[in-house]
Parts: structure tokens; sequence; C-alpha cells
């Protein structure tokens, strides 16, 4: 049993986090309807015990990871490198594609019977590979050049294993990227180069998807007519799917129909993971979609403020490397829902259903809680050191 006494770091994160989790069981046992009776058998309790497994999972992950010292997962991102670049190259040759809850390429892992998205958990250790280099090389003048092998060409050869499956995670990995970097005080103008020279290599990528189509069946094609599709008035199957979400975000309206009580889950694919926050206006109304907005709102100020008391600047830009795709990515769920994006396939963090999405969520928030509970560690040790000092200076 693990005690409230030996949970370390920032506890308003601790609270965010317990929140969420204790929110999502509703609306995924809900949503999840629909996938039970159209992959299963009609059981959607099963669909809830499987969420309550992977919340587990993820929370054991959390505790487990805020009990190491952050320092060293900057020897842990090079480990995992490799081993990275191993699963997304065996996922982009063997992949397969898995209906119902999410269609990004996966792979399943032999004996256990699960099945794991590589590039979920590339993304994490790319931030914590990145945020490692730049706390190297902060306050010295690097040129360009220095900079492309040891940063730049390991970025890329990860976006590119990434991209022929999953273009909104590449895009977003890529973004996220570029905004560490600017905040580890990587030049701008470099990092003008390097979106130019992105730019160059979707295009060329396009090119050569669109000459050799049998290389990459429908990907481009699926890409393309998802932004063509929501800048025109097509009818498509993501449409359908925002024409759906969008019907019972109107139809849930102030206070939604209450728990249980979507009726748009039983039509709107995925309504257990990616157009989950519909199904959640659908039955709280706007008051509990304001309220996911706020606790995720609240869980990026708690994580500004982790890495702001940071002592290291490795530690400032892990906290954020970590702490931003999260926040990044909610966001990009609740836009696609009301259409203010097109159609990513991007989960609600820690409130869609999901296993590879729950637990590398979960290994950020450790991490960051790893951070956290060093600076409150070494706090811990100056109060006991000097009491009287810190008397004096509340007083």
């Amino acid at each position: 049993m693990i005690k409230f006494a030996n949970i370390k770091g920032d506890r308003m994160i601790w609270a965010i986090v317990a929140l969420l989790a204790i929110f999502s069981f509703l609306p995924v046992y809900s949503a999840a309807s629909n996938l039970a009776y159209t992959y299963g058998d009609g059981q959607t309790f099963t669909y809830f015990i499987k969420h309550f497994v992977h919340l587990f999972l993820g929370f054991s992950i959390i505790y487990a990871i805020h009990k190491i010292p952050y320092r060293y997962f900057k020897g842990l991102s090079m480990v995992m490198f490799p081993v990275v670049l191993i699963l997304l190259l065996v996922t982009l040759l063997q992949g397969t594609t898995i209906d119902g809850a999410n269609a990004s390429r996966w792979i399943r892992v032999p004996f256990v019977g699960f099945t794991f998205q590589p590039s979920t958990l590339a993304a994490l250790v790319l931030m914590v590979f990145v945020a490692r280099y730049l706390s190297k090389i902060f306050e010295e003048n690097i040129s360009f050049k220095s900079s492309i092998m040891p940063l730049w060409f390991p970025v890329f050869v990860v976006l590119i294993l990434i991209l022929p499956a999953n273009f909104s995670t590449t895009a977003i990995i890529f973004t996220m990227i570029l905004v560490l970097a600017f905040l580890g005080g990587y030049p701008l103008r470099y990092l003008a180069a390097i979106v130019g020279s992105g730019l160059l290599v979707l295009a060329f990528f396009v090119l050569i998807a669109k000459a050799f189509p049998d290389s990459m069946p429908n990907r481009v094609d699926t890409w393309t007519s998802r932004i063509v599709n929501f800048m025109d008035d097509h009818d498509s199957e993501e449409d359908y799917q925002i024409e759906k979400a969008k019907i019972a975000i109107a139809t849930g309206s102030v206070y939604g129909l209450g728990p249980g009580k979507s009726v748009q889950k039983n039509f709107l694919p995925q309504s257990s993971s990616d157009f989950i926050f519909a199904i959640i206006i659908e039955e709280y109304g706007l008051i509990g979609g304001l309220f996911l907005l706020v606790l995720y709102l609240l869980l990026l100020f708690r994580i500004v403020v982790v890495a702001q008391k940071a002592g290291t600047v490795f530690g400032k830009l892990l906290t954020i490397g970590v702490g931003l795709p999260i926040i990044f990515q909610a966001l990009i769920n609740m836009g696609v829902a009301v259409e203010l994006f097109p159609v990513t396939g991007q989960t609600l963090p820690l409130i869609s259903s999901g296993g590879t999405s729950i637990w590398v969520t979960c290994l950020g928030i450790g991490i960051i809680l790893s951070v956290s509970a060093k600076r409150e560690e070494i706090r811990n040790q100056s109060e006991e050191e000097h009491p009287l000092e810190i008397l004096s200076e509340a007083l």
C-alpha cells in the first residue's frame, strides 16, 4: 500500500491528475457502448475495467518515476533513443491498423497480447533528448552546423519514421520541439532554417508518396482530404464525425443531458477516445467542458511553476518539454471537437480510453513530479539546516 507520506512533488499536480482520472470513468463507460456493440459482445463494463487497469498502471508509473532523481533522465534518454528507433521501424514495417478506438499505427507485443503505439513513447523520449542537449549548450555560442548532427539529425530521423503513419503526431512533436528550442535559447535564425528544412522534407515526402502510391497507400490522401474537407463543404467520413460531434455539443447546451444519457455516442466513431470531449459536453454540458478546460489550464500553470522553481536548466527544460505537449494535445482534442482544427486523431490526456496514451502521459507527469520533488527535498534540507533564518524570513 502506497502511503501519502511517500508521495513527493507538487501536491496540486497530484490533485489535478487524480481529478482528471476520476472524472474520466463515467464518460468512458458511457461512450464505450459504441465500441462494445460494434467490436465486442455488448458488455460495456469490460471497457470500464480495462480503463481502470490502464489508469491503475498509469498511477503506478507516476509513483515509480517520481521517485527517480530527474538528473538520471539525461542518460535514460540516450539509452531509450535507439530503442524507440527500433520500435518505430518495426511499426513502419509491420504495424497494424486497429479499428474502433484509434486508427493509428500500432504493434502487438508478443506473448502479452496488447497493442502499443511507439510514436507516443518516441515523442516523450525525444523531448527529454532535446532538453538534455539544450541544457548542455545553454549560454554557449554555437554554430548551426555544430548542432545539426547531435540535435537535428536524430530529431528528423524519429520524425521521418513517424510521418508515414501519423502526420498529426509528427506535426505536434515538431512544433513542441521548436517551442522548447526557442525557450532553451536556441538562436531564432537557426530555428527558421529548421522550419524551412522541415517543410522541404515534408514536400519531398508527399511527392514520393504521390509518385509511388503503393508504398504508402491512402496515407497522404487521408491527410490532404482532412485538410481540404476542413476548408470546404465536401462530405466525407471526417465531416460525419464533426457533424455528430457538433450535434452532441449543441444538445448538451449548458447543463447537459446527464451522465450516461448521450445519444450521439451511438453514432460517433471513436466516441471514447478522439471525440470523447463532445460526449462529455453532451452529458455534462458547457459546465463539464469548462471544468475540464480549467483543470488543464491549472495543470499548465503548475507545470510552469515547477519549471520556474527548478534548480537547474535541465530541470526547467525537462519540465516544459514533457509537460507542454500534454496541454497542447488536450487543447487540440477539444479544438477538433468544435471544428477549430481538422480531424487529427489525438486523444484527450488522462480522459480518453487507451493504454499507450494514458501510460505515456503518466510517465511525463512522473518526470515533472520528479523535478518538483527534488526542489522540495532541497527546501526541506534548507529548513533543517537554517530553521531560525527561515522563521525570521516568514515573520
